[in-house]
């Protein structure tokens, strides 16, 4: 099979929460630990940053990336959803892998894939880490996937563990509760590695401090213990609560002998962390005169931030392309659009997208007016099409979105 083969391959034989939702989903690492052990543990051979939280772990990872290849450093970056391509997902320095090791490495391990029944999302990891044990990375940011406790990640011993939030999102598998999620964020906390937490609330503070206590991990809270604030290529005003994690990481970092991190490489990472990582979909300017803007926010927690920032836009009139997935809540994220625009109603291009029509029926209940549209990419072009220059244009509701129209 050739990289396009390879990949559809991936994709359709085997279950990908990104397309497939719930029944991608699994509940312990058992087939995790059996394809380390396969691959003779590659992760045990990595200096790690483990990346866990609601919102913001995308951005964390890829600034910390930055700061480190600012640094001199090769990198190794695993994150999830791909926008684009697959090869998105796992980066050295800015560079994605290349097409022939995910051929290569797939036809290697296909049978073991096909006799464990291996997930997308375990095969994914295993390939990463094989990949950047390989390539001799000196360190590598570990994004989970979902959750933490049970996530494929989370057989890493990391040199730090970061948590960036706690919202109420993938309630389905982790929990209906603010607790209940952050214990299982909390489950990347490992027996003596420091812990950074992001944001919090009274509710998950205590969660994180008890984990922290029963694995003698030093706890730190990074909005209570960063000040400074040092200016970005990520201009999203929830970037300001990323900022501050990724600082108080790389203090904790700055105590390794091993790392050698100055005030100039954190001030570079931040300024050139698109131009290091190749980072899209967070408040992206697509386009000046209508100003077009995308942001891959999807729950509520992150809509609130975004919507605050839409609406202190300058702009005559205000346009929403929207498209979501079909387990979202839509009753927790749809009052939080405002009223005073146009709505382009569309449906991300993945068996999970939820029907335009039934977002339009539940977005009128919410006095969210507009129209409906065959695809993402037609209801971006009648929102490109009825706007004046003075106008704005938001793009959003689902990470899928953002993609069909990068």
């Amino acid at each position: 099979m050739n990289y396009k083969e390879t990949v559809n391959w991936m994709f359709q034989q085997l279950p990908m929460y990104q397309t497939q939702g719930a029944s991608a989903y699994r509940k312990d690492l058992t087939n995790t630990i059996l394809l380390a052990n396969h691959l003779g543990n590659p992760e045990r051979n990595l200096k790690c940053i483990h990346v866990a939280g609601t919102n913001g772990k995308g951005s964390t990872s890829h600034l910390l990336a930055s700061i480190f290849q600012e640094a001199g450093h090769q990198v190794g970056l695993y994150t999830s959803p791909h926008l684009k391509d697959f090869r998105e997902r796992i980066k050295i320095n800015g560079t994605e892998i290349s097409e022939e090791f995910v051929t290569k490495f797939v036809h290697q391990h296909r049978t073991f894939f096909e006799n464990n029944s291996l997930s997308f999302f375990e095969m994914s990891v295993g390939l990463a880490f094989e990949y950047f044990r390989e390539k001799q990375v000196d360190l590598a940011i570990i994004e989970v996937g979902m959750g933490g406790r049970l996530d494929s990640t989370n057989i890493i011993n990391p040199l730090v563990s970061v948590i960036t939030n706690i919202g109420l999102d993938h309630v389905q598998f982790l929990g209906n509760t603010l607790e209940l999620i952050a214990n299982e964020k909390a489950g990347i906390i490992k027996s003596n590695v420091p812990v950074v937490i992001g944001e919090y609330t009274p509710e998950t503070k205590i969660v994180f401090q008890d984990k922290a206590l029963e694995n003698h991990s030093e706890i730190f809270f990074a909005s209570d213990e960063i000040k400074e604030d040092y200016p970005s290529a990520l201009l999203g005003n929830y970037q300001i609560f990323n900022k501050k994690t990724v600082l108080k990481t790389i203090r904790v970092m700055q105590s390794m002998e091993e790392f050698k991190i100055a005030e100039v490489h954190i001030k570079d990472g931040f300024l050139n962390v698109v131009k290091n990582t190749g980072l899209q979909g967070r408040w992206q300017q697509l386009q000046e005169s209508p100003k077009v803007i995308c942001d891959t926010a999807h729950n509520s927690d992150g809509l609130k931030i975004v919507m605050k920032q839409v609406l202190q836009q300058e702009y005559k009139h205000l346009h929403i392309v929207i498209g979501v997935v079909n387990d979202k809540e839509l009753d927790a994220i749809l009052p939080l659009f405002p009223t005073n625009a146009t709505y382009y109603f569309c449906k991300p291009n993945i068996p999970r997208g939820l029907e335009a029509v039934i977002l339009k029926e539940k977005a009128c209940e919410n006095k969210l007016i507009g129209e409906v549209y065959s695809s993402v990419s037609e209801a971006y072009l009648a929102a490109k099409k009825n706007a004046d220059q003075e106008d704005f244009i938001f793009v959003g509701g689902s990470t899928f979105v953002v993609a069909e129209i990068l």
